[in-house]
């Protein structure tokens, strides 16, 4: 067996990037850039008022006779005589012949004239033509993650779409005779099938496209065919039937279709029996049945990939210092990445293990939000430090992330 990292080295090395294609610009918010951007006006495109006031020329003295009114969204292209001020609007044009801007609150009117409560400088109040941006600057470089402040600067430079990394296709496919489809009614010797939602739900959550492939039942030729068909898409995602049983035929379709199998199993519980390979030019990824262990095998292997397909340069969750309210033991050869309930209290990460780890049982996952990953026959005491991989990127929206009373 590899390690945990050797995997994840295999993978990405095999792993390329994918190409652009242009969307409308809500469309492309969480997307990569695909294109340098560069600005073809100034920002501001002309000097503005940054208060509701009055502009005049900062050398006049004594009291100013108001000649004008501009509010914003109008302009006036007729100078300023000296010894005269015009009313103004935040975000209006400054006239010709006015330097200074004075708040409404600073002046003293009476009638059609002002005067000034306090000494004003040149230049108060005033937001400078292209002071955030000038003409031919580069402002959303590619590669650069599209947030909503990225998409509000796209606009103000007149943008309506934006070239981006395309999203990943994903095929997903469950195997196995025990598996029956959301909606059922157990039975003796079935399970629903929470897998491929799951995974969807992961792909959704890292921005890739799920192709929901339904499920396989256990026969090789039928394996085989569906795994054809998921090779349509950009990659495909299997669960279960990558074991060593009698009717584990996910290995065996992969070779029957040419693929090559990059690594089978990895130094991880939950989630040792996991495959990557290459399939007709497609990236294929066979994780292992159980829920758990499927969705503990997506976080360190898949989404990654996922990432760097879409252009992302960061392509890890983030890792903290974390405090163990608990003690944890490990007592297998492999190492045991647990599921752990992560509150931010008092400045400082605690990290709490979620109860019973088998990977049949979800609920060690729906009531986490991080792993810790313990070495083979290791055991972490109560209040030790620990490095913990959050798996939530609502954490700070999580009724276990504020701070504590």
């Amino acid at each position: 067996m590899i390690t945990i990292a050797e995997a994840q080295h295999i993978i990405l090395s095999a792993i390329h990037p994918l190409g652009g294609e242009e969307l409308p610009l809500l469309s492309a918010l969480g997307h990569i850039a695909y294109e340098d951007v560069i600005s073809p006006w100034d920002i501001p495109t002309v000097d503005l008022s940054a208060m509701d006031g009055y502009t005049f020329a900062a050398l006049a003295a004594g009291p100013l006779s108001v000649c004008d009114v501009i509010h914003a969204g109008s302009s006036r292209g007729e100078t300023v005589p000296a010894g005269c001020a015009v009313k103004i609007m935040t975000g209006a044009p400054i006239p010709p012949g006015c330097d200074t801007v004075v708040p409404v609150e600073d002046v003293h009117v009476a009638g059609d004239r002002i005067t000034l409560r306090s000494e004003v400088r040149q230049g108060d109040h005033i937001r400078r033509r292209g002071e955030d941006v000038t003409a031919g600057a580069h402002v959303i470089p590619v590669g650069a993650l599209l947030r909503p402040q990225e998409i509000g600067m796209l606009s103000s430079l007149g943008r309506t779409s934006v070239q981006v990394y395309r999203k990943t296709r994903c095929g997903v496919l469950s195997t196995g005779d025990e598996l029956l489809q959301p909606g059922s009614i157990p039975q003796p010797g079935k399970i629903i099938n929470s897998n491929s939602f799951s995974i969807a739900a992961q792909l959704l959550d890292a921005g890739a496209e799920p192709v929901m492939l339904g499920i396989a039942r256990d026969d090789r030729e039928e394996t085989r065919r569906k795994i054809a068909e998921g090779l349509q898409a950009d990659i495909l995602i299997t669960t279960g039937g990558v074991s060593v049983g009698d009717k584990d035929f996910v290995r065996e379709a992969l070779l029957d279709l040419g693929g090559e199998i990059r690594f089978w199993k990895v130094a991880m519980k939950p989630g040792k029996p996991v495959a990557f390979a290459i399939v007709q030019g497609k990236p294929v990824f066979a994780l292992p049945g159980n829920p758990v262990a499927a969705m503990v095998a997506f976080e360190q292997f898949v989404r990654p990939a996922l990432l760097k397909m879409m252009g992302h340069t960061r392509l890890f969750r983030p890792v903290v210092r974390g405090t163990l309210t608990e003690s944890v033991k490990n007592k297998g050869g492999r190492p045991h990445l647990v599921r752990v309930a992560v509150q931010l209290a008092d400045g400082r990460y605690l990290a709490t293990p979620t109860g019973n780890q088998s990977s049949a049982r979800l609920t060690s996952l729906t009531s986490g939000n991080g792993l810790v990953k313990l070495p083979p026959e290791a055991v972490c005491t109560f209040g030790e430090e620990v490095e913990v991989q959050l798996l939530d990127r609502y954490f700070e929206l999580g009724a276990g992330s504020h701070e504590a009373d």
